[in-house]
């Protein structure tokens, strides 16, 4: 989703301060395996005589996003506080599987504190990929297509309350009108750690509305063979993205609303614990 440009400082401060916090870790963890099985003195005088086998290299996902938002007047559309809620959970998780829907100002930022893992974006406006693709190749994404509109919200709603939306499989293969079914086939087949919801763009009656991604990620969380997803959604001060997640993602399942995004953990429905749609 093409982003409304923000620029608060305290934004691109809290990513600063995450990335090089993660950096940190990043070479003392390093240092500690690779001195582990020597003295200190022997560490010492084999970095003095060949640091190339010693001393440890910034990782390039890590440097670009230190270059870029260090030098970007344009920050991420989340505050502070709401980032720091999904980085702690990737801070808990990560290396994992993530699975964004919406590219963005934010993304570099998502996929270097998922470093390790796998980070894949989901994005509506295909000219918006091609752009974010030349500034940043590494970035995993996919151009998806979102046939429902924000004024189609209270019939879908509607809809959904039949058997066929809270009956738990494979999303490509539900009746439910709900479900997509056109994404790429690894979406379908990979077991996702987290789930951000940030697309598509639903800020007017006429644009792609977030009903079926909402529901579509409650279904992939549901639908894992094991374990948990966390499943963030933003922008929860918008009807749609209040009343689906409420309804889809469960209250019963909510662990915190922090402003305007609201975070979900979603266990497995198929671990043979027989749980109803949303606990009661």
């Amino acid at each position: 989703m093409r982003p409304k440009p923000q620029g608060p400082l305290n934004i691109k401060l809290l990513i600063l301060g995450v990335t090089l916090a993660f950096l940190l870790l990043f070479i003392l963890r390093s240092n500690f395996s690779s001195s582990s099985d020597q003295s200190t003195s022997q560490t010492v005088r084999s970095r003095d005589s060949d640091c190339s086998s010693s001393c440890t290299k910034l990782p390039s996902s890590l440097s670009h996003a230190l270059v870029h938002y260090t030098t970007s007047s344009i920050t991420p559309q989340q505050t502070q506080k709401e980032i720091s809620v999904s980085a702690k959970v990737l801070q808990q998780k990560s290396p994992c599987n993530f699975l964004v829907f919406g590219l963005g100002h934010d993304s570099l930022m998502w996929s270097a504190l998922n470093y390790g893992g796998r980070t894949v974006f989901l994005e509506e406006d295909e000219s918006w990929i091609q752009q974010i693709k030349r500034r940043f190749p590494m970035l995993d994404s996919y151009h998806v297509v979102y046939d429902s509109k924000v004024n189609q919200a209270d019939t879908l709603m509607e809809m959904a309350k039949g058997e066929e939306c809270t009956s738990i499989g494979d999303a490509r293969h539900s009746m439910c009108q709900l479900a997509l079914k056109g994404l790429p086939k690894e979406v379908y087949e990979t077991k996702w750690d987290v789930i951000m919801v940030d697309a598509p763009t639903g800020y007017y009656d006429e644009a792609p509305g977030r009903m079926t991604a909402i529901y579509t990620a409650g279904m992939i969380a549901r639908n894992r063979e094991d374990g948990d997803t966390d499943v963030f959604v933003h922008d929860v001060n918008r009807e749609v993205e209040d009343k689906f997640s409420k309804a889809f993602l469960c209250e019963g399942y909510m662990k915190k609303q922090e402003g305007r995004l609201r975070h979900f953990n979603i266990p497995s429905h198929r671990d043979g614990s027989e749980r109803p749609f949303c606990p009661n």
